[in-house]
């Protein structure tokens, strides 16, 4: 017997049985690095398919023109309600409206919001006023007219590019979809070239096409939050554009009966 053993000769492994053996280790190795959640973003990004990494720089750039747009609307929202702040705490401290229009026009600066409103509606009521034969319900709503008018040039221009970040918000989700369908669609017609299909060979394909999706979510998410937010805002201060206006027209008002 043990000569027997002795005299049995151990053949190599074929080179077949070798390859498939290491193909396999590698690919446990990146199943289970997937599994650890160690996944490298812009290595699937890379490795992605042309159309995904089409989709993957469409969301990119809206991304990055949303928190553009985001930044910019914040400090233009802030600066409306801090002038309306300052403004209406000018207009109701008692002074005279004649010479708060003189202070208004004699500066050299861009007036804007309440501001904006108060000067379309006086210089419109003194306009009218000037005329012979005009009676006052004419003056009045001449006034009322100029101010409606200011208040809508500056309620366009709060609301420039809010429509922009609805858009982003509505629309990234699916383009992120698109791009994910297709990555998978691409996956599987590679696995009907494969013998064997496992998860292994599965799961990197799916991975770089969930990263559309992924991008999707992360452009759509801030631009419907600031949306919202700023949509509100602008509803705020419109509101208080035209409480002002009708507490403005009934001092223009009392003023034209005197």
């Amino acid at each position: 017997m043990p000569s027997t053993l002795l005299a049995t000769v151990i053949e190599p492994l074929p080179s077949e049985a070798i390859d498939a053996a290491s193909q396999a280790a590698s690919q446990a190795a990146g199943a289970a690095t997937a599994i650890g959640g160690e996944l490298d973003i812009f290595q699937l990004i890379l490795h992605a398919s042309l159309p995904v990494q089409a989709v993957m720089l469409i969301l990119l750039f809206a991304s990055i023109a949303s928190w553009v747009i985001i930044f910019r609307k914040k400090k233009m929202l802030d600066r409306a309600m801090r002038e309306a702040d300052q403004f209406e705490e000018k207009f109701w401290s008692g002074a005279e409206l004649t010479k708060l229009y003189t202070g208004t026009t004699e500066r050299h600066r861009d007036i804007a919001g309440m501001e904006a409103i108060f000067e379309a509606g006086f210089r419109e009521y003194g306009r009218q006023r000037q005329r012979r034969g005009i009676d006052s319900k004419t003056q009045l709503e001449g006034a009322q007219r100029g101010m409606r008018v200011a208040a809508s040039r500056e309620l366009d221009g709060l609301e420039h590019n809010l429509e922009f970040l609805a858009s982003v918000g509505s629309i990234s989700p699916y383009i992120g979809l698109f791009g994910t369908v297709w990555g998978i669609m691409i996956s599987f017609q590679g696995l009907a070239n494969m013998k064997e299909a496992t998860i292994a060979t599965v799961a990197p394909g799916i991975s770089e096409a969930l990263i559309a999706t992924a991008m999707g979510l992360f452009a759509a998410i801030p631009a419907v939050w600031a949306y919202n937010r700023y949509a509100t805002k602008v509803e705020r201060i419109s509101g208080r554009y035209d409480a002002f206006a009708e507490e403005f027209s009934s001092i223009l008002e009392r003023q034209s009966q005197d």
